[in-house]
């Protein structure tokens, strides 16, 4: 499954019906709930990073990459737009791209 097929079914889940999709329940809770769904996973990838445990950090990557996927379809953003704006940092030095914000 690529990024963009797995945006696509989260996208399709908006207007599913929360009882049966644990993305439409995460939809229902509104774009906050959204976020801090995706704080959360942050964190636990972040602890299995330090921890050097590369199984649970590869777990808590795909958690991170789908409640990123939410967090981004729940506030109207989207995949195509984010990869429109890395396609645009490319080739600028990270410093620069950086001071310019």
């Amino acid at each position: 499954m690529t990024l963009d097929d797995l945006y696509t079914l989260i996208a399709s889940r908006k207007g599913a019906d929360p009882a049966t999709s644990w993305t439409a329940k995460l939809f229902a809770k509104g774009p906050e709930k959204c976020a801090e769904k995706f704080g959360e996973e942050a964190i636990e990838a972040i602890i299995e990073a330090v921890k050097g445990d590369k199984e649970k950090l590869t777990s808590e990557a795909a958690d991170v990459i789908y409640h990123l996927l939410v967090m981004l379809a729940a506030n109207d953003v989207s995949l195509d737009a984010v990869i429109a704006e890395l396609a645009r940092r490319q080739g600028t030095s990270g410093i620069a791209e950086k001071a310019a914000r």
